[in-house]
């Protein structure tokens, strides 16, 4: 959670800043419409970026928490027969 809010507080701070430079920026209206298709581009481009990346790295945790939880249930299904050997045992 915390790295999303990072995420969108520096692309909010990119978005507010490209787009006082285009409004203080003396172009000319074709010239500032340029800037501004350029700019959206590199914005979703960098957007697209981060969202791969979390999801990269969620998918990342995902499966060591997968492969956690795998081992837990086995150890415990281990753990379980030995218990029920253990009580097999003692009442024969």
């Amino acid at each position: 959670m915390k790295s999303g809010k990072v995420v969108v507080g520096v692309l909010a701070g990119v978005a507010i800043g490209a787009l006082l430079g285009i409004l203080f920026a003396p172009d000319k209206g074709s010239e500032t419409r340029k800037r501004i298709s350029k700019k959206s581009n590199d914005t979703v481009e960098e957007l697209k970026s981060k969202f791969d990346e979390l999801v990269d790295n969620l998918t990342e945790k995902f499966e060591t928490v997968k492969e956690e939880a795998g081992i837990i249930y086995e150890n415990g299904k281990a753990r379980a027969e030995e218990v029920k050997n253990e009580v097999k045992t003692a009442m024969n």
